[in-house]
């Protein structure tokens, strides 16, 4: 590194003038855009220090990026007028107080509706069956934890195909008429089940009215006793154990219809039931695609995104938490495309989707480099504009602008090439003005062509800073 600093890892091969790869190889330098090195697997990317690039990138010509990357890094100190603006970026733009929070809608935007929306290229058949479980079977199975329904994007070890469940959100009153329902004899609606290969039974689709029926049996909610109280008066006050032998009898009895799809953990296989969840999500409150891909990909990949999600100079950028994670599901976009750029096609859900399952164990990927360009990107960029270099006429934050900014700085900061923050607020400032970003980050954001055209856009102007 140009100021001295050790690099957090080392040289994979041991060697002095070979760099470490996020995909865990070595090879010449491309700023980040990678090769693939077998068939579904993560190309690896490819640099070493203080050499020009060697392989065509898919960006920029090979001429041209060996013509950008050897300006010097204090390019950014040539002129005062940029150095006067690189200090006052942050008045170029109306948006919210420096430090003001707004709120992301809680409703699917319009991208997350296209996404969800938008076909498959090869969409898979799937095998199903058909089976009833009596109630009172269905809690046994519960409390044995034969069925699971899986917590919301951790590792449960075990799942082989983590689950797509909300947290509990039924309140009381939904809950005590949906007994009274099965009281009564009316018709429910059936449940959905994933079976894997150690015959546990997943719960895809009915977390709501299982979990109901656990606590009713249980005969505890919240720490209270679980009496019906939002019902007819013939069933008020009623628990479980105090119900009439008839009607508990009657309840025990009742069967549910379970479609139950097997599932063996591969990734094909997964694939198979998010397709199937995407078009089950419906009603309520729909997830997004990435809700569904952490419910699907749980374990220590998304744990890693998430404690990217935690780093004070991102969330300074970000803002709060999104409350539906699409501040981590900008993390995944940001390093797919930094480590697969040259593999990208649409549709985006299925790139991130086979990004996720490729490194769900985080086979294959150097988490150490990742995370030390991830943060010294987010550093610099925190630094030198703060959170309106990644929001666009708006005070929401744009994804696509976003993503096309960590991707170049981290490509620049791949060649061990240091840059200043005031070189990075130049940089951002030609990026925002220039007269291609409006369309490759505001219309069809998804298009091969519009992700081409930011990247490029973002490479070109953080090589020349």
């Amino acid at each position: 590194m140009a100021d001295g600093r050790p690099l957090p890892v080392g040289r994979i091969d041991g060697t002095a003038d070979r760099h470490r790869h996020p995909t865990g190889g070595t090879a010449r330098p491309t700023h980040g855009i990678v090769k693939p090195a077998e068939p579904h697997a993560t190309p690896e990317l490819h640099h070493s220090v203080g050499r020009d690039p060697v392989a065509p990138s898919l960006l920029l010509g090979q001429q041209e990026w060996s013509t950008l990357c050897n300006h010097t890094a204090g390019k950014s100190q040539t002129s005062g007028q940029d150095c006067l603006y690189a200090s006052s970026v942050n008045d170029q733009q109306e948006s919210p107080p420096e430090n003001a929070d707004v709120e992301e809608p809680i409703e699917l935007i319009e991208q997350e509706k296209l996404d969800l929306l938008e076909a498959e290229p090869t969409p898979k058949q799937v095998t199903y069956s058909g089976q009833d479980f009596d109630v009172e079977g269905l809690v046994r199975r519960l409390n044995k934890n034969d069925i699971l329904v899986p917590t919301f994007g951790h590792d449960d070890k075990r799942i082989s195909s983590a689950g797509f469940q909300r947290a509990f959100v039924w309140t009381r009153p939904q809950m005590d008429r949906f007994i009274e329902s099965l009281l009564l004899g009316y018709p429910i609606p059936g449940i959905f089940l994933v079976r894997q290969a150690d015959r546990r039974y997943l719960v895809l689709d009915g977390q709501q009215r299982l979990r109901t029926l656990q606590r009713f049996y249980d005969g505890t909610f919240e720490g209270k006793q679980f009496a019906l109280s939002n019902v007819g008066e013939p069933l008020k006050g009623l628990t479980y154990e105090t119900l009439p032998e008839d009607q508990r009898r009657l309840l025990d009895n009742t069967f549910f219809q379970a479609t139950i799809v097997d599932t063996d953990g591969s990734r094909e296989s997964l694939e198979v039931v998010y397709q199937i969840f995407e078009r089950l999500n419906s009603g309520g409150t729909q997830l997004t695609p990435h809700e569904i891909r952490v419910a699907l990909y749980a374990g220590p990949f998304i744990d890693f995104l998430e404690k990217l999600n935690q780093g004070q100079d991102w969330r300074a950028i970000y803002g709060k938490p999104s409350p539906r994670l699409r501040d981590q599901e900008l993390i995944l976009r940001i390093l797919a495309l930094y480590a697969s750029a040259p593999t990208y096609k649409r549709p985006l859900k299925v790139f991130l989707n086979n990004f996720a399952a490729q490194h769900r164990t985080l086979q294959h990927l150097n988490t150490a480099v990742l995370e030390d360009l991830f943060k010294r990107t987010s550093q610099l960029i925190a630094e030198a504009v703060g959170r309106k270099a990644v929001r666009f006429q708006s005070s929401q934050v744009n994804a696509a602008l976003t993503e096309a900014l960590f991707v170049g700085l981290m490509r620049r900061l791949d060649f061990d090439r240091e840059i200043t923050a005031d070189g990075v607020a130049i940089a951002i400032r030609e990026i925002q003005s220039d007269p291609t970003l409006p369309a490759a980050i505001s219309r069809s954001t998804a298009d091969e062509e519009s992700v081409k055209a930011r990247l490029e856009t973002a490479t070109r102007r953080f090589a020349r800073a």
